[in-house]
């Protein structure tokens, strides 16, 4: 009995010390990656090059707007070949910060999209007024040639 219950305290024992190592070298890796890519990071930022956003359209193609020297180039970027598409200048791009995304607005979104259905009802309703304005010509002229 006394045996049978060190064997199960060794193997808690094992088990925990299993765990805190597994999560040691999960921290260990995970200060690494950070470590390293900040420095790549730091590497890519230092030269007349700069990858400012990317989209991804399919599995391995992406559209890409890059940074030369003064001049940003829209690229298509396939698995075998990169096209250039376009040149932009510097005042037709939105460049967000780094880290800050666009926030949408829900009550922002739910007025326009009450305006716009506004807009299209009161677009609806002059229709059908021009319409029955003019329906209403037509009989006048219809029945002042009757006459």
């Amino acid at each position: 009995m006394l045996l049978s219950i060190e064997d199960s305290i060794s193997s808690y024992a094992q088990f925990i010390t299993v765990l805190l190592l597994f999560v040691f070298v999960l921290g260990i890796t995970y200060l690494t990656t950070r470590y390293i890519a900040g420095y790549q990071k730091s590497m890519v930022r230092s030269g007349n090059m700069e990858l400012l956003e990317s989209l991804r359209i399919s599995n391995n193609k992406y559209l890409q707007i890059v940074r030369v020297g003064e001049r940003y180039l829209i690229m298509a970027v396939c698995k075998d070949t990169v096209t250039l598409l376009a040149q932009m200048k510097e005042d037709e791009l939105v460049i967000l910060e780094e880290g800050k995304a666009v926030s949408l607005d829900f009550k922002g979104l739910l007025d326009k999209a009450k305006k716009l259905h506004s807009d299209r009802n009161n677009r609806k309703d002059s229709l059908q007024k021009i319409s029955s304005f003019l329906s209403g010509q037509k009989n006048n002229r219809d029945t002042d040639k009757g006459k």
